[in-house]
């Protein structure tokens, strides 16, 4: 009996150092997650503001950077105690402001915006990515992803016509070499549109990779690349 015993924590000492690595992993993938600006403006349900610095290129803006469990949940607001600080990313600011603008309402510097994805998704990846870190990562990847030229490779532009959703997920996986996860809303007229574009990369915020869960929102088989 004593032995058995003994046997027992004995193994319940090997396994703590396991048990202790399971929860030190913070996160399984991310999310990239990218919005085309002539979507978000053009919808019944909400309207926009120009950043104060002008009105956006007609490019693809960042939204976030967000970390995921392949389960299809994700942590959120991981540290209180990690606040944005502006000085983290002064030497990428001008690049923030072309590639992740604000467009909500009341017009903005995007210091809000920033603001809130860290807070609710940058803490929850500081195990990989410090703050300034986090940030240079999204712009990379979004120079690294090029979307809009994908799209126009295919003979898919934002000049308010339909296209297949078929058509949009295979020329990003064509030129990606993954498939993404495509985002919809709707437009005043009830159109579906091609709102925001999910792509998936590793915990070091560099590469990207086959998705362990894409989300499903709903689009029509057939969606509108609208113009801005």
């Amino acid at each position: 009996m004593k032995l058995n015993y003994s046997i027992f924590i004995f193994n319940l000492l090997l396994l703590q150092p396991l048990s202790s690595l399971c929860l030190s992993q913070d996160f399984d993938f991310f999310y990239f997650v990218q919005q085309w600006p002539g979507a978000y403006c053009d919808t019944k349900k909400q309207h926009c503001c120009y950043p104060k610095t002008g009105r956006p290129v007609a490019d693809f803006g960042i939204h976030g950077l967000w970390p995921n469990y392949k389960d299809g949940t994700y942590p959120s607001d991981c540290n209180p105690d990690s606040v944005f600080d502006r000085t983290q990313i002064s030497e990428v600011l001008s690049s923030m402001e072309k590639h992740w603008p604000s467009l909500s309402c009341p017009s903005s510097n995007g210091l809000r915006f920033w603001s809130h994805e860290w807070e609710k998704h940058g803490t929850c990846s500081e195990s990989e990515l410090d703050q300034k870190e986090y940030f240079e990562a999204a712009i990379k990847l979004k120079g690294k992803a090029n979307l809009l030229n994908v799209l126009n490779n295919a003979g898919i532009e934002a000049n308010d016509e339909m296209y297949s959703l078929e058509s949009v997920k295979n020329a990003i996986e064509e030129g990606i070499g993954f498939t993404p996860g495509i985002e919809c809303n709707k437009d005043s007229a009830g159109n579906s549109q091609l709102y925001q574009i999910y792509l998936c990369v590793d915990t070091s915020g560099s590469e990207f990779i086959k998705c362990p869960i894409l989300p499903r929102p709903k689009c029509a088989s057939t969606i509108q690349f609208p113009k801005f």
